[in-house]
């Protein structure tokens, strides 16, 4: 560990957290889920840096993002938003970097991109099932059946917890993460010789 946390890897991953976070505050609805589900392309500094960097690098790179940003915007969802985001991108960016690692072509990333997409997708609907929805419901004091009823607005196939999370949450982020793992094949072949120097 204290030869991976050289002043360059201290300096990347910092650097890489900072503009992680900035992303982070260009947040926007996507039509296929309630609007209190925001995406945004904070994930895209860290992928990077995961295949750079390795797992522990994700991690600290998270880490880095998440404080950024609640001290450029404080948060308003009493640290429900920053735990999801927190959870479900670690399982996205240390994955991919697990697998990146192993064998750094450029094949095993479309690999190590695949599959932690669909890691990333499992880890938010777990998370939405048993603590966000549930952590939303109790300290916004919000009805469930008010959430559940947003997602019947889009699709009217909700009709309970389980199916809002099928529906609205796995597409949400299995969208986020596509759009996330074609920026980050198409950048880091130009980026990482900047990493490198």
């Amino acid at each position: 560990m204290k030869n991976y946390l050289t002043i360059k890897n201290i300096s990347i991953i910092a650097i890489l957290g900072a503009l992680g976070a900035v992303l982070m505050l260009f947040d926007f609805p996507i039509a296929i889920a309630p609007s209190f589900y925001k995406l945004d392309l904070g994930d895209l500094p860290c992928l990077i840096g995961a295949f750079a960097l390795g797992p522990v690098g994700a991690f600290l790179i998270q880490v880095i993002k998440i404080v950024v940003k609640l001290l450029m915007k404080p948060t308003s969802s009493a640290f429900v938003g920053e735990f999801a985001a927190f959870i479900s991108s670690c399982s996205y960016c240390v994955t991919a970097a697990l697998i990146y690692q192993r064998n750094k072509t450029r094949k095993n990333a479309v690999i190590a991109l695949a599959v932690a997409s669909a890691a990333m997708a499992l880890v938010s609907c777990l998370a939405n099932y048993f603590i966000i929805i549930p952590a939303y419901v109790q300290l916004y004091k919000m009805p469930l059946e008010a959430i559940i009823s947003m997602g019947n607005a889009i699709f009217p196939v909700v009709k309970d917890k389980l199916s809002f999370v099928l529906c609205c949450v796995l597409p949400f982020n299995l969208i986020k993460a596509l759009i996330v793992d074609v920026l980050t094949f198409v950048l880091y072949k130009h980026v990482s010789p900047l990493l490198k120097q």
